[in-house]
C-alpha cells in the first residue's frame, strides 16, 4: 500500500497589516494537525498565503504612497517569516497577486457562469471585512460591524451575481449530513440556523470605480472580481487548479479534497456557504473538515486592541521564551474550538511550573541518575514503554481520538498524563534508595523504564513541540547511553515589563 495524501488549508490572511496572534494560531493548528498525520507515514500538502486584492490594500498603500504591487511585495514576507518562526512546516504559500493564479481565478469565473448573472446590488458593506452582509445579517448585527466597530455601508451598484440561492438545499444537507464536516459541531449549528431561510445570491464582482486593486472579471474590464471569490479559490488554485488545458489534473487530483480547513470564527459563513457553492459549481468534491477556531482575548476577557496597548505580540514571545514555549501555551492553554484567554501571569505560570519543572527537571533528574549510577537506557525493549503507558493511565487510541476529533488543546492535555506519570514514578520507585541498598538489578529496570519514558513523551510532543522532543532524543546516543545535559530544557525566567 502506497503513503496516504492529505492536504489542510489555512485561511489565508490580508497583508494591509502585520502578523498578529490570529495568523500564528492558524498555523500552529495546522502544524501540529500536520505532524501527527507524518508521524503516520501520511504525505501533507500544508497550504499557507496572503490575501493581496481589496480596498483595504490599496488603501494602505496609498496612505504610504505605494502603488497596491509595491505594498504587497514588501508585506507578503512577513507571513512567511512568522510561520516558520513557529516550525510550521508548510509545503506551499501563494499570494494571490500572483499571474498564475489570477489566471486561474478567471477560468474558475468562466467555469461557473452558467451560475453568474448581472443585476443591481442593494445592500449593506463592510470595508473592513470585504464583505456584503445580506439584509438580515446586517438587521441581526445592528447594521454595525462589530469587528471593525463601523456602521456598515449601504451601496447601489450593478454587479454579478453567483446564483447561491440555487444551492441552499445541498450545501445545508452536505453540512448536516457532514459530507461537510464543521467542528465544533455547534459552529455547524450556528452556521445551519443562519441559512435556515435559505442562502440569497452573492455579489461577486464590484465596478472598478469601486474597487481598483483586483482581478478583472473576463470581458468586462469595468467589473473586478469580488475579493472572497479570488482568495477562496486559492485554496484549489495552489494545486494547479485548473490546469492549462482546462482540466483537473496533477497535483490536484492527488490531494484534493482538503482533508481539512483551519478557519477562525469570523469567517466561517465564507467557507461554509460561498466557498462550497463554488466547489459545486464547478462540480468538484468539497472539503472533508473545517476547523473553526475562537478568539484570543487578554487579562480576563479583554479583547485585543492597539490603542490600549493590550496586544500580544508572538513574536517577542518566541524572542523572549523560545517557539515551543509559545507552541505550549497555545496549544494546551487555548481551547481549540472555542475562545481562550492570555496573560502574562497565565504565560509565566505554564512556563514554570510545567514546562520547567515538571518536563525540564524531569528529563535533567532522569539522565543525571543514569549517569550517576551508571545504567544505560534500553532503547529496544518494548515492554519497558507498554509498562510506562499503562502505569501513567495513556491509551494511544484515545490520543488517535481527540486529535481526529481536531481537539487538540485536550490531545495535548493528555500527553501530558505521560509527564506526570514519569514524574511519579520516580517518586514510588526511588531509584536513590535502590543505589543505596545495593538493588542494581531494580535500579537499572527503574531508570529504563524512566528512558522508554521519556522517549515515549518525545513521540508524543514531537507533534506539538518538535524542538524540546529532538533535545530530549539527542540525550540519549544509539546505544542508549546518557549524554550530559548542559544546558535545561526550560529555563525559568520572568517575562519581560
Amino acid at each position: 500500500m502506497g503513503v496516504m495524501n492529505k492536504y489542510i488549508c489555512t485561511a489565508i490572511p490580508y497583508v494591509n497589516g502585520d502578523p498578529h496572534i490570529g495568523n500564528a494560531l492558524d498555523y500552529l493548528l495546522a502544524d501540529v494537525w500536520t505532524r501527527w498525520q507524518k508521524s503516520r507515514g501520511v504525505e501533507v500538502r500544508f497550504q499557507i498565503g496572503t490575501d493581496e486584492h481589496g480596498n483595504k490594500i490599496a488603501a494602505k498603500a496609498e496612505s504610504l504612497g505605494l502603488t497596491p504591487k509595491e505594498y504587497v511585495d514588501g508585506q507578503y514576507g512577513k507571513f512567511k517569516e512568522m510561520a516558520s518562526l513557529l516550525g510550521a512546516s508548510w509545503t506551499d504559500f501563494i499570494r494571490t497577486s500572483d499571474p498564475a493564479h489570477e489566471a486561474r481565478v478567471q477560468e474558475i469565473w468562466k467555469k461557473l457562469s452558467p451560475y453568474i448573472y448581472k443585476g443591481e446590488y442593494k445592500g449593506w458593506y463592510c470595508q473592513g471585512c470585504e464583505a456584503f452582509f445580506s439584509e438580515k445579517e446586517a438587521k441581526a448585527c445592528g447594521y454595525f460591524c462589530p469587528d471593525h466597530q463601523k456602521d456598515l455601508t449601504e451601496v447601489s451598484e450593478e454587479n454579478y451575481f453567483l446564483r447561491v440561492s440555487d444551492f441552499t438545499d445541498a450545501v445545508r444537507d452536505a453540512i448536516t449530513k457532514k459530507e461537510l464536516e464543521i467542528v465544533p459541531d455547534w459552529r455547524a449549528k450556528e452556521f445551519l440556523n443562519l441559512i435556515k431561510d435559505g442562502m440569497p445570491d452573492v455579489s461577486i464582482s464590484r465596478p472598478r470605480r469601486s474597487l481598483s486593486w483586483g482581478v478583472a472579471v473576463p470581458d468586462d474590464p469595468d467589473q473586478v472580481i469580488y475579493v472572497w471569490i479570488d482568495a477562496l479559490s486559492n485554496y484549489i488554485t495552489v494545486l494547479g487548479y485548473p490546469s492549462d488545458d482546462g482540466s483537473a489534473a496533477g497535483d490536484f487530483n492527488d490531494f484534493w479534497p482538503a482533508d481539512l480547513q483551519v478557519v477562525g470564527k469570523d469567517i466561517l459563513r465564507f467557507h461554509a456557504g460561498i466557498w462550497p457553492v463554488i466547489l459545486m459549481g464547478l462540480g468538484l468534491a468539497l472539503p472533508k473538515k473545517i476547523l473553526v477556531h475562537g478568539y484570543i482575548t487578554v487579562n480576563g476577557g479583554e479583547k485585543m486592541s492597539k490603542s490600549v496597548g493590550n496586544v500580544v505580540d508572538p513574536f517577542k514571545i518566541i524572542s523572549d521564551f523560545g517557539v515551543d514555549a509559545f507552541r505550549y501555551f497555545f496549544v494546551r492553554h487555548i481551547p481549540t474550538l472555542d475562545d481562550g484567554d492570555f496573560s502574562d501571569e497565565k504565560f509565566l505560570s505554564a512556563y514554570n511550573n510545567e514546562l520547567a519543572n515538571e518536563l525540564g527537571n524531569l528529563v535533567s533528574r532522569v539522565a543525571a541518575m543514569c549517569q550517576k549510577y551508571e545504567v544505560l537506557g534500553d532503547l529496544t525493549d518494548e515492554s519497558l514503554r507498554a509498562t510506562f503507558l499503562e502505569y501513567s493511565g495513556f491509551e494511544t487510541t484515545r490520543f488517535d481520538d481527540l486529535m481526529e476529533a481536531c481537539k487538540f488543546s485536550e490531545s495535548l492535555d493528555y500527553v501530558w498524563k505521560l509527564v506526570q506519570g514519569a514524574n511519579r514514578f520516580v517518586e514510588d520507585n526511588k531509584p536513590w534508595v535502590l543505589a543505596r541498598e545495593g538493588d542494581n538489578d531494580k535500579l537499572t529496570e527503574v531508570l529504563q523504564t524512566l528512558v522508554a519514558g521519556l522517549l515515549t513523551i518525545a513521540e508524543y510532543l514531537s507533534i506539538f513541540m518538535p524542538a524540546t522532543a529532538a533535545k530530549m532524543r539527542e540525550i540519549y546516543d544509539i546505544s542508549g547511553a546518557i549524554s550530559s545535559v548542559d544546558v535545561p530544557l526550560f529555563a525559568k525566567k520572568i517575562i519581560s515589563a
